[in-house]
């Protein structure tokens, strides 16, 4: 599949690269970091990253703006997003050919090609293999590239501490930390809280809920996220954050936007990503995403939540 995806990329003149809403430092990296390794391998070629802008993440990049007519006779490649309900850009499908790459379950196996790999770590590390395999073939790795792929293994392992991380996946990392780019900077800008989100995060401490079976919730209304001066996206930052509590199983933040509401999972040890999925939503075994469109609907994924601690 990395040789059909290789043989593919160098047939368009064209690439336009997307991944999903309310990306992560995964989502940007590799989306990022692939194109900076065709641009590099390939000048002649039109290169673009697209999908709305998350200024959160304005330290790894800035996504291009193009034109519908961009699309034509292009190839489209979707990094990190297992359905495509949550591909970033609903233009995505105007291009001449699609390819999926992703680590996440394929319950969705969208595009002409997909090259989907559960047991990575992360599609940047996906990306960074995808490299190591087409090196001989004209394949080039940047101190830009490097930057943006190491951020989004280190983002989606939590810092190498999360059961995904292998061998390879340190392995990958040691080579990329070779390349030129500042990982202090870069660690201050992925890791770094301002004072408004400490002061959310002690919120988050006294309120969230926990019953005896482990299972936490946090409540995020719009007012409170007006009260301290924080948007739904810099909220989810916090979604770790409960991680180190002892005796949690799994838990999940209720983000409220202005026309739904986010539901952030994550667990130690229950699959929490079949609830999501319940609800349009997707993700890893352990930490997975959705949206509902009301509280009572939350409630629900509530008692959800609740069960599969049990079933622990």
């Amino acid at each position: 599949m990395k040789q059909q995806i290789l043989d593919t990329m160098k047939q368009y003149e064209i690439i336009i690269i997307h991944r999903h809403v309310r990306p992560d430092p995964d989502a940007y990296g590799s989306q990022g970091g692939l194109a900076e390794i065709l641009k590099a391998s390939f000048p002649e070629k039109r290169v673009f990253v697209t999908g709305k802008r998350e200024p959160e993440l304005d330290y790894l990049f800035t996504p291009d703006e193009i034109t519908s007519e961009t699309y034509t006779g292009a190839l489209v490649i979707v990094c990190d997003t297992a359905n495509q309900e949550r591909i970033c850009d609903n233009r995505y499908s105007f291009g001449k050919k699609l390819i999926k790459i992703d680590h996440h379950p394929n319950e969705d196996p969208y595009g002409d090609l997909y090259w989907v790999d559960t047991t990575a770590s992360s599609t940047s590390e996906m990306v960074y293999e995808l490299y190591q395999f087409g090196k001989e073939q004209g394949l080039q790795m940047t101190d830009e590239a490097a930057r943006l792929i190491f951020a989004g293994i280190v983002g989606d392992t939590g810092r190498f501490q999360f059961p995904s991380t292998t061998k390879r996946t340190f392995q990958y990392a040691s080579e990329l930390i070779e390349y030129d780019f500042d990982r202090t900077t870069l660690f201050n800008h992925m890791y770094e809280l301002e004072p408004k989100m400490i002061k959310l995060q002690g919120y988050v401490f006294e309120h969230y809920q926990m019953n005896r079976d482990g299972a936490a919730t946090v409540e995020l209304k719009q007012s409170t996220l007006a009260d301290f001066h924080v948007t739904p996206s810099e909220a989810s930052i916090l979604v770790g954050s409960l991680g180190n509590i002892k005796g949690i199983k799994a838990w999940c933040f209720f983000i409220e936007e202005e026309e739904e509401i986010r539901v952030r999972l994550r667990s130690k040890s229950p699959v929490i990503n079949t609830i999501a999925m319940k609800y349009g939503g997707g993700g890893h075994p352990l930490a997975a995403g959705a949206s509902v469109s009301s509280w009572e609907e939350a409630e629900r994924v509530k008692k959800e939540i609740q069960q599969v601690c049990q079933s622990e």
